[in-house]
């Protein structure tokens, strides 16, 4: 198999070889969603937001409207610095601050409709890169690889489950 750095690597655990290492298929995943990130980056030129601004989209889309200080935490970025992401994407249109109700000093972040058509369209084509790959594959091949990466998911987001790092 070739990695895509390009150079030649075994792939391990094979049936009956023993466990693959935790740090293979870490890496692995690593290098597939940078690789799916960086073509869905690809797009975000033609709706004029940077990189940057599409993380705080992800994560107001995933979690819903939320403060400047969980928007900080999600991010790992400075106050200062998602205030001035924020200022330009309210100017683009992308999102709204918004008063809580039933709190009025809060302020929240709202994603507006011009923000959710840019996931949208990334996301649209991510997969659609995924599926030109995937059809490159055998039936069968697809089939196991979705149903390993079902797998990994399911024991990664199992009740009970927590970081032993």
């Amino acid at each position: 198999m070739v990695s895509p750095t390009g150079g030649a690597h075994e792939c391990t655990g094979a049936a009956g070889s023993g466990p693959v290492p935790a740090a293979e298929v870490e890496r692995l995943l690593r290098e597939v969603a940078l690789i799916l990130r960086q073509r869905g980056r690809q797009h975000l030129s033609s709706f004029d937001i940077t990189p940057p601004q599409f993380d705080a989209l992800v994560e107001l889309v995933r979690d819903g409207d939320m403060t400047m200080g969980e928007l900080c935490n999600r991010l790992s970025l400075a106050s200062s610095t998602v205030t001035d992401l924020i200022d330009r994407m309210e100017r683009s249109g992308f999102v709204r601050r918004i008063r809580d109700t039933g709190d009025r000093r809060v302020v929240r972040l709202r994603v507006l409709e011009r923000g959710r058509a840019v996931i949208d369209a990334v996301l649209r084509t991510r997969s659609a890169y995924l599926e030109t790959v995937l059809k490159q594959m055998a039936p069968e091949a697809q089939r196991r690889v979705a149903q390993a990466v079902r797998l990994l998911h399911d024991h990664m987001t199992r009740p009970g489950r927590f970081w032993h790092g």
